[in-house]
């Protein structure tokens, strides 16, 4: 048990971490200027005014949903304050239903890499969007056990804005001999469809169960 704490602890800081990078990472894109990082690739379709929006809600909204989503898993939190576990649970279902999930399916629609990277970010939104539904229903019908799997699963793919950057990067630092387009559609896969069978292994694991009983 004190093993599981420490590791729990761990993934704790390490998301914390993963929030304030991100937030670092969203911080230039408040001057909402069309010549900044990553919109320099999307010089094309700047001018589409549903893109446009859609990517700043959805830039501005990942640290909210991956702070909020750090409150869901923690079993003293659960316990000791039950408020913070289910506004910040309110909070997480609220913005990814209404705002960041439908942003970025309107977003997927023009990621780079064509097809293949289009056809990825569709299903990784659509899929996101029907786990924190699912989420919810479960919830309103008082399942709290596979309303915590769904919510699991919802999460695991909230981080796929972590886990894309973090292969970005690795592949920056092991040299990945790829052309740009080729290194694109990889990341576009590999930033959710793991994470997802990670959730999947802590399910049938557990996880959710001990957290909750």
């Amino acid at each position: 048990m004190r093993f599981q704490s420490f590791i729990h602890l761990l993934l704790i800081i390490g998301l914390t971490y993963a929030a304030y990078l991100l937030l670092l990472l969203s911080a230039p894109y408040l001057a909402l200027k069309p010549n900044v990082e990553f919109l320099l690739t999307k010089q094309l379709i700047y001018h589409v005014k549903l893109w446009r929006i859609s990517f700043y809600v959805h830039v501005f909204s990942s640290v909210t949903l991956v702070v909020a989503g750090l409150f869901q898993f923690s079993r003293y939190i659960l316990k000791k304050y039950t408020m913070i576990h289910r506004i910040s649970g309110f909070i997480y279902l609220i913005t990814v239903l209404l705002i960041s999930g439908p942003a970025a399916l309107v977003m997927s629609f023009y990621a780079n890499g064509g097809i293949p990277a289009q056809i990825s970010f569709v299903l990784l939104s659509g899929i996101w969007l029907c786990c924190t539904f699912t989420a919810w229903r479960f919830l309103r019908k008082k399942e709290y056990e596979r309303h915590g799997n769904w919510m699991l699963r919802s999460y695991a793919l909230t981080l796929s804005a972590v886990t894309l950057r973090l292969y970005a990067y690795l592949f920056d630092v092991w040299k990945v001999d790829l052309n740009p387009i080729d290194t694109y559609i990889l990341l576009a896969w590999m930033s959710w469809i793991p994470n997802l069978m990670i959730a999947e292994l802590m399910i049938r694991k557990g996880f959710v169960k001990r957290i909750i009983h």
